[in-house]
Parts: structure tokens; C-alpha cells; sequence
């Protein structure tokens, strides 16, 4: 898999915006489906950033902005027309495995962003390890020895299901994630 790294000492929410606002494609209006989408602060970013019209759905499981998709975004990504959008925002605290699954199975046309971080015990979604050949009864056995090198592990996922040119920008264990599918 090719990668396009940019190591940066800025603030996550600079990175963020950053990888954004240069991966945009290149219509006039935009319509974004952000997934975790908080206080629409990243989008509200990258539209002063680039003085795009961008037209943002957002969800939510809290209500933190006037308009918000409330509730579970799978619930929502499996039951909405994902063709409306131009791009997906997937800005996870965690590895937002399930909503690509989704995506992948809905077979969406767009630009992803994804934020994949491992967390402090290096957990990985044990469906995620078995799309790579894993058996859950090996996982179960000695998880620790098939958390290491996630990154990795995510990125063999990935081309599992042929997303072969990844856009990274990482600050610590976080990386910032953009690709077309």
C-alpha cells in the first residue's frame, strides 16, 4: 500500500483540518455525511480554511449542534442513501471498522476520512483481525500478540478491500486518514 506521510508538530485539529481542506474534491458545493460529528468544529474549519460552499449532515449521539442527526451512526449509515455524499467523515476515537464495513457493503463512491487510533491496550476489532485470516479462537488465545503493529494491521485491511493510495497525516498514535473508494 502507498502512503503519503506528513509528520507535523501542529495541533490535532490543525492536522485534521489540514488533511481535509487539501483532499477536497474539486466540485463547487460539497456535501458532507460526518459521522462524529461533535460540534461541527472540523468543518467548520476546513469551510474558512478553503472558502468552499460545503454542506454538512451531521450525526451525533448528543445533541451539540442546532441540527444533528441524533443516535448511532451505523443505524443511520445502514438505513441512508450514502450516494447524496461526496464525502464521509469517519473522525473516530477508536477504528471505525463497522461504518467502513458499511460503507464497503453499500458500495460508496466517495472521499473517506477516517482517524484511527489504537488505544492504550492496543485493542483491535477482533471482525477487523478476521478479515485478515485471524481466528477468533487465535485472537482469544493471545490477543496481545495480534494487537501489535495495528497500523499495519489496518492498513492490510484496507487493501482487503482494495483502497490501494492512503493520504496520512499522524501526530502519536493517531493517524489521519483520507482515501477514495
Amino acid at each position: 500500500m502507498k502512503t503519503d506521510q506528513t509528520k507535523t508538530d501542529n495541533s490535532f485539529l490543525a492536522d485534521k483540518v489540514a488533511l481535509r481542506a487539501s483532499m477536497l474534491p474539486s466540485k463547487k458545493q460539497l456535501t458532507v455525511l460526518d459521522c462524529y460529528a461533535g460540534t461541527g468544529r472540523i468543518w467548520d474549519q476546513v469551510r474558512k480554511k478553503t472558502g468552499r460552499k460545503i454542506n454538512v449532515v451531521s450525526i451525533d449521539i448528543d445533541q451539540k449542534q442546532d441540527f444533528v442527526l441524533l443516535g448511532d451512526n451505523e443505524k443511520w449509515l445502514s438505513v441512508m442513501d450514502l450516494s447524496a455524499y461526496d464525502v464521509i467523515d469517519l473522525d473516530a476515537y477508536g477504528v471505525p471498522f463497522s461504518q467502513l464495513e458499511i460503507l464497503f457493503e453499500k458500495k460508496y463512491k466517495g472521499l473517506v476520512f477516517v482517524t484511527f487510533i489504537q488505544s492504550g491496550f492496543g485493542v483491535l476489532p477482533h471482525d477487523m483481525l478476521e478479515c485478515l485470516g485471524y481466528t477468533r479462537r487465535m485472537i482469544e488465545k493471545c490477543p496481545s500478540l495480534f494487537f501489535k503493529k495495528g497500523r499495519q494491521k489496518f492498513f492490510d485491511y484496507l487493501k482487503t478491500r482494495r483502497i490501494e493510495l492512503v493520504q496520512v497525516r499522524e501526530n502519536a498514535r493517531k493517524q489521519y486518514l483520507a482515501f477514495s473508494m
